[in-house]
């Protein structure tokens, strides 16, 4: 064989992805043996001697030692093949995706002084005896700042951008001792007031505030106390925005002053900040952070302000802020190892996997030489482009594995046959030669010499490698409930507790190697560009890795629109695996399109779609279902205890079926547009154990109207959500909304 033949097969490509291979026969020697002794009845009944000893057997073990070489020499070929070829395209398993939350820190009171929680705080769940806390890492500094008022207006009409505003700013600024001053002029829907924000530090951004209203206690308005007609926003430089997490946060009660001890006595507005809020200049001399509270009524049943609330005093203080937080563990100055010098040299991070690198946070190499010089080192895909001189290496983000340019060496005669063919090309056609006439290389390029090319250049001999930071962390588990994330683990001072009020979604595991072989082809089918439906869902789940679990593309006529291309997106905001289905998922916390992961999509796929085609986001229209039936146990079950453990798995079962990102009869999340009958109920309740027999299921669709959900009054033979729907259900915190299954047993 030629020595380039016998050199290449001796080549081991260590600078290359390396990706797990999988058997495909994994029967051993002892498997064969056994699997010929018992078909020795079937063939051959006369042999009636199996002792090791005997020659027959020992035929067997022969021809099972030759079959399990012949099965080694097989696990090597086709599935290795693919994956050998997977590794020349540089294709690289997909390491895990960290989830994301917000989080909000509260002060033990309000300070005279800004308080400053830095960058990369830790924060963390619980840890229990048989669960490792989850770690949470801020993503940039905040800053709890302390806020004034600048301007108090009040309008007739609510307005994207106010145009007619009437001026109701205290003289002298004397916030806290006001003439009585009417919020509501006319007391009509749609009146609203305007409060204008500063900070002398530019710093409130993201902030919780409470604005502390000071009323008349005695005085009624004629609405309902614990369900009043407004609704607060601020403006984030696009859209209004609500900035009231919850009826609770608002002491007023609706400036009615229900609740208050003393006449004079203030009570709290808490209002969240958006963590974007810049100034915004309404009108000739407004300028500023802009928050309003508008008089609006939600249903038929809520009653109205008789006449308007009035106020006498007004004073706002910072109790908190919020930002967001990756599910991650920052690691800085981390000592390699020292360079020996030579090419193609490999280190270990200590921990793995390895988030995603951002330069700008000095998350690269660093190089300190023996002379006492530092090198910041570049990261890249591969060595293809780097030449001897280029200062790069690369990252395996699963492994932690850092790689610096490896030597390649080449046969001389296989760079001779090179320059040869290219002599022989000329003025664009092949001009044929002689043996004789060949161009060839000089007399010192030999067929056995190798010819050497360095990709990257080498680290210097003694110098000291750092990676200056990384982050390690992601994975599923990080997709933790709401209110979980409670333990800091930094002191900070001020500081008195934290808390996610939304679960942490986006965590994704690390991808397999069946995954990737899945993913391939696509990708090399249309590499990054969007063609058809399939192509547009696979990038809207690759634009945001672990926050999509479903995209559908309409197709129907009756759906699209020319130039329009419609996504319906199933978010992923909870970790399935670990997930507790004893109360469902609500659509509004669970299922609801942000803006940010709107943004995240749109972003990603501008550059990936055809010039002039539009894409619209949207989500699809969940139907609730509400399931009620008569179940008959088995006797031995048939007792209070198991009753309730019957009861409670049923429950949780049926919420697992009927959900967007695990229901369904695959597992794999309710399909869309596929009604749900009362046999699915059947098929799924009854393999459960102790349950002999289920009586009538009878089905009640929800359907959500504006912002309420409404159940129907009479059971339906069949919930069909249409075919832009989805059926899920809940266990809705109002117990009047009457999402809950309802489960009876009888004797």
């Amino acid at each position: 064989m030629p020595f380039a033949q016998n050199y290449l097969l001796e080549m081991d490509f260590d600078f290359l992805p390396k990706l797990p291979k999988s058997n495909l026969d994994d029967r051993t020697f002892k498997d064969l043996v056994e699997e010929c002794v018992l078909r020795i009845p079937r063939y051959c009944p006369e042999w009636t001697n199996h002792n090791p000893g005997d020659p027959g057997i020992t035929l067997i073990e022969l021809f099972a030692w030759l079959t399990d070489q012949m099965l080694l020499r097989f696990n090597q070929v086709p599935r290795r093949n693919y994956v050998a070829f997977l590794e020349l395209l540089g294709i690289r398993l997909n390491p895990p995706t960290p989830a994301r939350c917000s989080l909000t820190f509260y002060l033990s009171r309000a300070q005279p002084s800004e308080v400053r929680i830095p960058v990369n705080t830790e924060v963390a769940t619980i840890r229990t005896e048989t669960e490792e806390a989850v770690i949470f890492t801020t993503d940039r500094e905040l800053v709890i700042g302390n806020p004034q008022f600048k301007h108090l207006l009040t309008a007739d009409i609510e307005q994207d951008t106010p145009q007619s505003l009437r001026d109701r700013t205290p003289a002298n600024n004397l916030w806290h001792d006001l003439d009585e001053t009417l919020l509501f002029d006319q007391s009509m829907t749609g009146n609203c007031f305007y409060l204008v924000l500063e900070d002398p530090e530019n710093s409130i951004e993201g902030n919780v505030i409470a604005i502390n209203f000071k009323g008349e206690a005695a005085r009624t308005t004629g609405i309902n106390p614990d369900d009043p007609p407004r609704k607060w926003e601020a403006w984030n430089g696009k859209t209004w925005q609500p900035i009231l997490r919850s009826q609770d946060d608002d002491k007023t009660k609706g400036f009615s002053f229900s609740e208050i001890a003393q006449p004079l006595d203030g009570a709290d507005v808490v209002l969240h900040l958006p963590q974007v809020w810049p100034k915004s200049n309404f009108g000739t001399n407004y300028s500023g952070h802009w928050i309003r509270c508008v008089y609006t009524i939600n249903h038929e049943a809520q009653p109205s302000y008789s006449s308007s609330p009035s106020i006498v005093g007004l004073t706002v203080r910072a109790i908190g802020g919020a930002m967001d937080a990756t599910q991650c563990i920052r690691i800085t100055e981390e000592l390699l190892g020292l360079s020996n010098g030579k090419a193609g040299q490999v280190f270990e991070l200590r921990s793995q996997p390895v988030l995603e690198r951002n330069s700008q946070l000095r998350e690269y190499i660093q190089l300190r030489l023996a002379s006492g010089e530092i090198e910041d080192w570049v990261e890249v895909p591969d060595f293809a482009e780097s030449g001897a001189e280029n200062p790069h290496y690369t990252i395996n983000s699963q492994t932690g594995t850092v790689q610096f340019g490896p030597l390649i060496r080449e046969p001389g005669h296989l760079k001779q046959s090179t320059q040869q063919r290219r002599h022989l090309q000329q003025g664009s056609r092949i001009v044929r030669q002689e043996n004789s006439q060949r161009a060839s290389l000089p007399s010192s390029t030999t067929e056995n010499t190798l010819l050497e090319r360095q990709y990257g250049r080498v680290p210097p001999l003694g110098s000291e490698i750092y990676m200056l930071a990384y982050r390690t962390g992601g994975g599923s588990r990080g997709n933790v409930q709401a209110g979980k994330i409670t333990i800091i683990k930094n002191s900070i001072p001020y500081v008195k507790n934290v808390i996610n009020y939304e679960p942490a979604c986006g965590g994704s595991d690390a991808e397999s190697l069946d995954e990737a072989v899945i993913r391939v082809p696509s990708l090399l089918r249309t590499r990054e560009s969007a063609l058809i439906p399939e192509d547009f869902e696979r990038l809207a789940i690759r634009a945001a890795t672990g926050a999509v679990a479903r995209a559908h593309c309409l197709t129907k006529p009756e759906h699209t629109t020319a130039g329009i291309v419609r996504l319906l997106i199933v978010p992923n905001k909870a970790d399935t695996d670990n997930y507790d289905f004893s109360k469902g998922m609500k659509p509004e916390e669970y299922f609801a399109l942000s803006d940010e992961l709107i943004t995240e999509i749109l972003d990603y796929m501008s550059d990936r779609k055809p010039l002039g085609v539009q894409i619209k986001l949207e989500s699809p229209e969940y139907v609730g279902v509400s399931v009620e039936t008569e179940v008959i146990l088995e006797p031995k079950y048939n007792n209070p205890r198991d009753r309730e453990e019957i009861r409670s798995l049923l429950l949780s079962t049926l919420y697992r079926f009927l959900n967007p990102l695990v229901g369904g009869l695959l597992g794999k999340g309710w399909e869309l547009g596929r009604p749900l009958y009362p046999s699915d109920i059947f098929a799924v309740c009854q393999q459960i154990p102790g349950v002999r027999y289920l009586g009538a299921v009878k089905l009640y669709g929800l359907r959500k109207f504006d912002t309420e959900w409404f159940r129907a009054d009479i059971p339906e033979l069949e919930i069909d959500p249409g075919p832009l729907g989805m059926i899920c259900s809940w266990e809705d915190e109002n117990p009047q909304v009457g999402s809950v299954h309802q489960i009876e047993f009888r004797d």
